[in-house]
């Protein structure tokens, strides 16, 4: 039986599906102020928007893209992971929250550690993932930046940790809390041997980070608009009493106060980053 009206009438069209209808070039994405702007643009602006300079929130993958250069890098400690050494639960176990959020993130931690060449000149960069359990202070993030120092050390490598973080991770308590000493033990070893260590502090960078190694670097820089903080201003106002000051505890607010170095763009951070190990190293 022979359905007609399932035929085309004219033959040999070629239209493509593109022409065919309106197909979106990729996802968008609105900043806070309103303003909005097509991904692979804020991709190409390293995940900063022209608009209105808002940095978006970006991952270990992006950063190291933006960093490293042509994106070659080596990434080194793939292997170590997370155990939930207290059985600990909330909500639900720790061991299933980090099945859940490994399976998310395709990651192992909340940190990744690379060497690579930027703008020419080798150095070693961990990076936080806030998408893995808020960027939080584990075991595997004080055993990798550990490891991480002992490879500067021996390669003679300036040293980098872009810092984007909640704080320490609750699921671990106080085996979270013995990475501050653990960490600032290291660096104070990397500082021993003369070998530079520079902080890149992201949004948002809080808790037992800023207590320790975000704050102890040589050359601490911060993005603009970044908050930056112990506990959180709710918090702080209602032990102290008082309204804080506009724009506290964001990186403008801090530079202005001498706790940051330098505000440096997410676009000019590579440029920036190799011109101070150059400048420091060489």
């Amino acid at each position: 039986m022979a359905f007609d009206w399932f035929k085309r009438k004219a033959k040999n069209i070629t239209t493509s599906t593109e022409d065919k209808k309106d197909v979106p070039k990729g996802l968008w994405h609105q900043t806070p102020t309103g303003k909005v702007i097509e991904h692979e643009e804020l991709k190409a602006n390293n995940y900063v928007s022209p608009e209105d300079g808002f940095h978006v929130r970006i991952g270990s993958n992006e950063f190291f893209s933006i960093l490293f250069d042509d994106n070659q890098y080596t990434e080194l400690d793939t292997n170590v992971e997370s155990v939930d050494m207290l059985k600990f639960k909330d909500t639900k176990t720790y061991a299933d929250r980090l099945k859940e959020v490994s399976a998310k993130t395709k990651l192992k931690d909340s940190i990744r550690n690379a060497v690579g060449t930027v703008n020419g000149t080798k150095m070693y960069i961990s990076c936080m993932d806030f998408a893995f359990i808020g960027g939080s202070l584990g075991s595997v993030m004080g055993e990798k930046i550990r490891r991480a120092v002992d490879y500067c050390i021996e390669h003679r490598l300036p040293y980098m940790i872009i810092c984007q973080s909640g704080g320490a991770r609750m699921q671990e308590a106080t085996y979270s809390l013995m990475q501050l000493a653990k960490v600032q033990s290291k660096l104070a070893q990397l500082s021993d041997e003369g070998l530079l260590y520079i902080a890149y502090l992201c949004d948002p960078t809080f808790g037992g980070i800023t207590a320790s190694f975000a704050m102890t670097a040589d050359i601490i820089i911060a993005e603009p608009g970044a908050l930056i903080g112990f506990a959180g201003p709710r918090v702080i106002r209602e032990t102290i009493g008082k309204d804080l000051p506009e724009g506290f505890q964001t990186s403008e607010f801090l530079q202005e106060k001498g706790f940051v170095d330098f505000i440096v763009k997410r676009t000019e951070i590579k440029e920036k980053v190799s011109k101070t190990v150059n400048l420091l190293v060489h």
